[in-house]
């Protein structure tokens, strides 16, 4: 949380499986969550949702699961609102490989007329989808999302997290009243983990690669920037403090001949410019 603030991060969007869950490399860490929410507080960070794909998920399962998580942390201070055009205070959460459920399932949640709609309840919120493909845009919108995020840190390898892109899909977001979140990263190698996939490798060049993406976020003006990632090591997408470290199985990245906090510094620098530009385009 020091590090974060430090950065100038203003929300914490944590992984997050239902209780009992977890992705086939981890243990379930729901029960650690007051514990995240606690230490958030202390450094003045929010934290909001990143619903995960568990096996058997769909829009029934994920009522259940937006409940579970206002009903528990809901009232915590850290807990994460944004506060919409029409002046409301909602959460916001994130749902990872949400085109894995169709549109017309999302919408029965999503759309106001839905069979087991969370518009106008003490549970709606703003729910962004994962834009991959460009056909997920109309997807994303026929299904009631509030709008969508690009999540991966590669640029080239999916529709939405290509740079070149953006500038489109906010034109589209703008035009359906849907937000566009960019999701910007320090570069990207996952070799340690998918030795096969050396084509999606994206060299850090010293901060430019990172610098690169912020500079092609701002460019479209969003309201939100998300970043990919703050501690995926197995990624390569992290941007927390790093040293160099070696183990008889793996060399973990480090950021010489750079300080540790480079990252963090970098990211601090663009947050203090994005608030500075924002100011700008309100006026």
């Amino acid at each position: 949380m020091g590090q974060l603030r430090a950065a100038a991060i203003g929300v914490l969007v944590l992984s997050w499986y239902p209780p009992g869950l977890a992705d086939d490399n981890g243990e379930p860490s729901d029960s650690l969550v007051p514990f995240i929410l606690d230490a958030a507080q202390r450094y003045a960070i929010k934290v909001a949702f990143h619903i995960q794909p568990y096996k058997g998920r769909d829009d029934h399962t994920v009522h259940e699961n937006i409940k579970y998580i206002m009903d528990k942390y809901g009232s915590h201070a850290a807990f994460y609102k944004y506060k919409t055009s029409t002046g409301r205070s909602l959460p916001l959460f994130y749902i990872y490989d949400s085109y894995l459920t169709p549109a017309e399932s999302w919408a029965n949640l999503l759309t106001p007329s839905g069979s087991h709609s969370l518009r106008n309840t003490a549970y709606d919120a703003v729910f962004i989808a994962l834009l991959v493909e460009e056909g997920h845009k109309k997807d994303i919108l026929s299904a009631g999302y509030d709008g969508m995020y690009t999540y991966f840190a590669s640029n080239g390898f999916s529709f939405g997290s290509s740079h070149q892109n953006w500038k489109a899909i906010k034109t589209f977001c703008d035009s359906n009243n849907l937000m566009f979140i960019p999701s910007v990263g320090p570069g990207y190698i996952d070799t340690s983990i998918r030795p096969w996939n050396n084509h999606n490798t994206r060299n850090r060049v010293n901060g430019k690669y990172y610098e690169t993406a912020l500079q092609a976020a701002l460019m479209v003006r969003p309201e939100i920037v998300s970043i990919t990632s703050f501690n995926e090591w197995h990624e390569g997408t992290q941007i927390e403090k790093a040293v160099p470290k070696k183990t008889l199985t793996r060399l973990y990245l480090d950021y010489l001949p750079h300080q540790p906090n480079m990252y963090l510094e970098l990211t601090r620098r663009w947050a203090e410019h994005f608030s500075k530009e924002k100011e700008q385009w309100l006026m």
